[in-house]
């Protein structure tokens, strides 16, 4: 898989645990990937197959998912673009 194609997906779970996931680029084009998306926004899990198996991770169960690269548009939906994160912890301002 050459970097251009290279996809990523880091889930963070309620339980603390993380899961990380790479993968080759799933779609042609932008609009199917979109699509794609949108489905699994409408549907509340996540579903992917690692080393023949099947996973199924429903939202609920989410603390939040990091995903790369950054889709350069996510039409219908508004997001800040070219943030950077600074940990703070709890009790620090």
């Amino acid at each position: 898989m050459n970097d251009e194609d290279k996809r990523g997906l880091i889930c963070h779970l309620i339980n603390g645990s993380s899961l990380a996931l790479e993968f080759p680029k799933q779609s042609e084009n932008e609009a199917a990937a979109l699509l794609k998306l949108e489905n699994v926004l409408e549907s509340r899990q996540l579903l992917f197959e690692a080393d023949g198996r099947l996973y199924i991770i429903p939202f609920e169960n989410l603390r939040y998912v990091r995903v790369y690269p950054a889709p350069a548009n996510i039409p219908g939906h508004t997001y800040i673009k070219g943030a950077s994160i600074n940990h703070v912890r709890a009790g620090q301002s």
